[in-house]
């Protein structure tokens, strides 16, 4: 039997460990700046828990720091930055997007769910959406992702996307025409960086349902 994962709610409605996405969903959903995460053992989850979503984040940041000769410390995220990611229950499925601050997991914006999407749409979408914000805020930042497709499709100003338009899928298309919109009658000079997963673990912006 598969095993299951085990959610860790440290801001939302009743923080708390929660057995399934259902139930952690609930405690989050519309909730401002809510931080979760999902943990492969109960034992995991408690700990987390108990060490707060600070002490949980400094423990990962040092737990993923990589070194090279030994003198200094190299190839680490850029804390004061924003990560984007998507996720998709199902291809195509219910798919939603959102932006977070590096540093804190700060949630800054978070679009959807929509029916039938998928997750090459969403990465796609979450990155423009963030290079959008971050030029109306006259930010600086640089931007994570961790899908090179997203970041193929932001440079080509095209998504490549085979998904079916339907009725139900209205919306995606709709947000999709308007991030090829933006791009073509926008430029912008914020550094789109990839994530590196294998080193520094899953993107803050992570939705936590792997």
């Amino acid at each position: 039997m598969p095993k299951g994962k085990y959610y860790v709610v440290w801001q939302g409605l009743n923080p708390g460990i929660y057995d399934s996405w259902e139930a952690c969903r609930s405690q989050v959903k519309d909730q401002a700046n809510a931080k979760y995460k999902a943990f492969p053992s109960r034992e995991e989850a408690q700990e987390a828990l108990e060490k707060g979503y600070q002490g949980y984040l400094s423990k990962r940041t040092s737990a993923k720091r990589t070194w090279g000769t030994g003198k200094e410390m190299t190839h680490k995220p850029i804390p004061d930055s924003l990560a984007v990611d998507a996720a998709c229950s199902g291809n195509p499925g219910d798919m939603e997007y959102r932006g977070v601050y590096t540093a804190t997991g700060e949630e800054l914006f978070h679009v959807g769910p929509f029916r039938r999407g998928t997750n090459n749409v969403g990465e796609f979408l979450a990155l423009v959406h963030g290079l959008a914000l971050l030029k109306q805020r006259k930010s600086n930042l640089p931007i994570y992702s961790d899908s090179l497709n997203a970041m193929k499709w932001v440079k080509n100003r095209k998504s490549k996307t085979l998904l079916e338009r339907t009725p139900e899928n209205e919306p995606v298309f709709n947000l999709i025409e308007r991030a090829e919109k933006w791009l073509k009658e926008n430029t912008y000079t914020t550094p789109i960086l990839k994530w590196d997963t294998a080193e520094w673990g899953e993107i803050p912006a992570d939705f936590g349902r792997k």
